[in-house]
C-alpha cells in the first residue's frame, strides 16, 4: 500500500488523528481540547479554527509536513441522504454540516477540518512547485452514520408522521464485515450478516449483499437499553412524563440518551462495574444484565425476521464484545439462527485508512454528495 493518509475524528472535547505512511500506522493521537477552551465558542462548529490550528501544530511537531499529506480521511457526520460507502467533501456536504440540518453532533466537524486541511496542503503545493503523487489531495468521508439502504417495508412507521429513520455505527460495522469476509476467504460479498455493535450506544444492522437493509436508530430512542441509553420505552408513559411539568425538553432527551440504562439504575456507563456489582451478589446488576442480553437478542431476532431466517452468520463487536461472559450469554441465546463470532472493540481509525488506501489504489467507488437527492448505487 503507497500513500501518506492523515484521518481525522472530532469528539465533544478531543480530536483523535492517526497518521499512516505506506500501510504503517506511524502514530494514533488524541488532542485533548479543554472545558475552558471549549467554553468559548458557542457552538462546536465555531471551533474549526481551534482544531485545525492544533492538528496542524501538533503534526508540525511530529516533523511531518503538510505537503507529503496525499489523503485526508475524516470520520461521517449527520448529513442526509446517503448511502453507505466513500464520498468526498464537497460544498453541499459541507452546508449541510456547518448548518446542522440533519442533527448537531462533535463528528459534523471532521469532514470541515478535513477539507480545511487538504485545501491547505494543494496551495502549499502550488506555492512550492510540488508535483503530488496521487493528484490533488481530496478529503473524504467514508461510511457515515446516517446512511440509509432500508428496505421501504423497514422504513415505514406506524402513522405517516413518524418514519423509521437511521444513524447505526456504520464505518465500524461495515470494517467488521469486511473483516469477516477476509477471514472466510470471500472475494465478492454475497452474504447475510448481522452485526450488533455494542458501546455506549447500541445499533443493530442487518447487511444483505453489501447493502445495510435494516438497523435501528441508535440516537433516537430506537433501540435496546444500553450502558447510557434507555431504549425503546412505553409511550403513553413517556407521554406522561413529558407533560408532567417536571421535567424540561432536554431533561427528557437525556433521560433517554446519556442518563438512560445503566447510568440511571447504577450512576454508571460502565457494563464492567455492573459485572463487578452482579458477581459480588447485587441482585438488581444481575437482572439489569439479564435484560441487557434479552434486549441486544431481540434485536439480533428482529433483523433474522427481516431476512426470512437466512442468515449466514451473526458478528458481535464494540466495547462491550470484550466481555467473554456476555458475548457468551448471547451467543447461547441466538445461535439457534446462525454461527456467532466476536470482534471486541472498534478502530474507527484504521477503518478509515482501509478506506484511504482502497481510494488511492482505484478499489472502490467514490460518491458525490447531494444535500437534495439520495445517491444510487
Amino acid at each position: 500500500m503507497k500513500g501518506n493518509i492523515l484521518i481525522i475524528n472530532t469528539g465533544s472535547t478531543t480530536t483523535k488523528l492517526g497518521y499512516f505512511s505506506d500501510g504503517v500506522r506511524v502514530f494514533d493521537e488524541k488532542l485533548e481540547h479543554s472545558a475552558d477552551e471549549v467554553a468559548k465558542y458557542k457552538s462546536v462548529m465555531d471551533q474549526s479554527d481551534m482544531r485545525r490550528e492544533a492538528i496542524t501544530d501538533f503534526l508540525r511537531s511530529r516533523g511531518i509536513p503538510l505537503e507529503d499529506i496525499d489523503i485526508v480521511m475524516a470520520r461521517g457526520g449527520l448529513f442526509t441522504p446517503v448511502i453507505t460507502g466513500v464520498y468526498n467533501v464537497n460544498q453541499d456536504m459541507r452546508d449541510v454540516l456547518i448548518s446542522c440540518r440533519d442533527g448537531l453532533h462533535a463528528c459534523n466537524l471532521s469532514a470541515v477540518l478535513a477539507d480545511d486541511i487538504a485545501k491547505e496542503i494543494n496551495a502549499i503545493r502550488d506555492e512550492k512547485g510540488l508535483e503530488p503523487r496521487f493528484g490533488k489531495t481530496v478529503a473524504y468521508v467514508a461510511d457515515p452514520p446516517m446512511a440509509d439502504e432500508m428496505l421501504p417495508e423497514c422504513r415505514m412507521g406506524g402513522i405517516p408522521e413518524f418514519t423509521r429513520k437511521t444513524l447505526f455505527h456504520a464505518l465500524n460495522s461495515r470494517a467488521i464485515v469486511r473483516r469477516y469476509l477476509r477471514e472466510h476467504g470471500l472475494t465478492v460479498n454475497n452474504v447475510t450478516l448481522i452485526v450488533a455493535h455494542m458501546g455506549g450506544g447500541a445499533t443493530i444492522s442487518l447487511h444483505k449483499n453489501g447493502k445495510v437493509i435494516d438497523v435501528n436508530h441508535g440516537l433516537g430512542g430506537d433501540g435496546p437499553i444500553t450502558p447510557e441509553r434507555a431504549g425503546c420505552c412505553p409511550p403513553f408513559e413517556l407521554i406522561d412524563m413529558c407533560f408532567s411539568g417536571k421535567y424540561t425538553k432536554e431533561e427528557i432527551k437525556l433521560k433517554l440518551v446519556g442518563k438512560g440504562g445503566a447510568v440511571a439504575y447504577f450512576g454508571t456507563n460502565s457494563l464492567l462495574d455492573v459485572e463487578n456489582m452482579a458477581a459480588a451478589g447485587d441482585e438488581r446488576a444481575i437482572l439489569f444484565l439479564k435484560a441487557y442480553v434479552l434486549n441486544i437478542c431481540k434485536y439480533i431476532a428482529a433483523m433474522a425476521a427481516v431476512a426470512d431466517g437466512k442468515v449466514d452468520a451473526i458478528l458481535l463487536t464494540g466495547g462491550i464484545a470484550h466481555s467473554k461472559k456476555l458475548m457468551g450469554d448471547i451467543k447461547n441465546k441466538i445461535g439457534f439462527i446462525a454461527p456467532v463470532e466476536v470482534f471486541p472493540g472498534e478502530d474507527e481509525i484504521n477503518s478509515l485508512a482501509e478506506n484511504g488506501y482502497m481510494i488511492l489504489s482505484g478499489q472502490t467507488k467514490i460518491h458525490t454528495y447531494n444535500k437534495d437527492r439520495i445517491i444510487e448505487d
